[in-house]
């Protein structure tokens, strides 16, 4: 069996825990920010949450063709310093719009690091370990997911702008992480021009809408922890990425194992019934470990049915494609349930169960049709 654990495969993990780390100290961050200092709406949250998604979802296609053809370190290096100016510059802003100016700026950084961060990683992953090296690497994500909100709670005590320029140091700190990496593709051999790869379209379709139900989790957990009278607000992400991170190390192998499309499947309807039960009086917690479990599998059970439609060459092309459904998901999602937040949270959280249960319908009818 050929060996996944090698020194690139460490290093492009510790890069993904730095940034993912920043990340969730903006997701448990930002909507306190909004409401609180900037003294905008919920609503509003949910339109600064989602507003990274309006840049990368135009631009994570390019991404992914420039990834082909400059290659995987140059787009790693820039977006990861780039999220470290946002977030920096996000210290200092005082309004709305400063701050959504920002957070489409952080939308460049994301599609730029995202994309050439999945092609480096099936670059260097052994072919038939995929799902594996994907369950494994994406700890990086989940971790920074878990350990990122209870490390913003602690800082937002301190202050806003200190939140914010840690989470700059850390994606300053994944930067460093890269320049050891080396270049993993073979930059200039691209032999498509195609921006969107279209085999990957429907897998991709499914993993948005995974994405879509999770994002308004991201978004309106720690507000539902504080109406329902948690003092620890970030304990419902903080569970959800801790459970995500240990039934990834356990169930490694799973994804590997299981046909991607009945995997998938399986994973979009354990989402929903989480976020359903998140929904509930007292079942918020409960909830939070069921969504876990199911995007313990939805990740790595998509990307391994979208990148199985690819050639090497045309990796940046599918992970951009991949990358612009994630961007509908987790931008829109947020955007979308952020109208429905402003009437009711918990109808918010379970109108995220219904997204994902239509999600699950259509994998369903897209793995029939293979």
């Amino acid at each position: 069996m050929a060996r996944l654990l090698t020194p690139r495969f460490a290093l492009l993990t510790a890069a993904d825990l730095g940034y993912f780390t920043a990340m969730g100290i903006g997701v448990y961050t930002l909507p306190f920010y909004v409401t609180g200092p900037l003294h905008s709406s919920k609503a509003a949250a949910g339109v600064a949450f989602g507003a990274f998604a309006v840049s990368a979802l135009f631009l994570r296609p390019l991404a992914g063709r420039l990834t082909d053809r400059a290659g995987r370190r140059p787009l790693l290096l820039g977006g990861a310093a780039l999220a470290a100016i946002s977030l920096a510059l996000t210290a200092l802003a005082t309004d709305l719009p400063a701050l959504i100016a920002l957070r489409l700026l952080l939308g460049v950084a994301e599609a730029a690091f995202f994309v050439a961060g999945f092609a480096a990683l099936v670059d260097i992953a052994p072919p038939d370990r995929l799902g594996e090296a994907l369950s494994l690497n994406s700890l990086g994500l989940y971790l920074g997911l878990a350990a990122g909100p209870p490390l913003g709670e602690v800082l937002v005590h301190r202050s806003f702008p200190t939140a914010w320029l840690t989470a700059a140091a850390l994606c300053l700190a994944s930067t460093l992480a890269v320049l050891p990496l080396g270049e993993t593709g073979t930059p200039g051999q691209a032999a498509t021009t195609k921006l969107i790869h279209r085999p990957a379209v429907g897998p991709s379709t499914a993993l948005g809408a995974s994405l879509a139900a999770t994002g308004g989790f991201l978004a309106f957990s720690a507000l539902r922890a504080q109406e329902t009278g948690y003092e620890n607000t970030s304990l419902p992400l903080f569970l959800y990425g801790a459970t995500v991170v240990v039934c990834r190390l356990v169930f490694a192998k799973v994804p590997d194992r299981v046909p991607p499309l009945r995997l998938g499947a399986i994973a979009l309807a354990v989402i929903a019934t989480g976020l359903v039960l998140t929904a509930v009086p007292h079942l918020l917690i409960a909830g939070s470990v069921v969504l876990g479990v199911g995007v313990t599998f939805s990740t790595p059970a998509f990307f391994a049915a979208i990148f199985a439609t690819a050639q090497p060459h045309q990796r940046g092309a599918a992970s951009g494609t991949a990358s612009a459904f994630l961007d509908l998901g987790l931008g829109g999602g947020p955007i979308l349930l952020g109208l429905v937040a402003n009437v009711s949270t918990s109808a918010a959280l379970a109108a995220g169960g219904a997204i994902a249960a239509l999600g699950c319908l259509w994998t369903i009818r897209l793995r029939r049709a293979h």
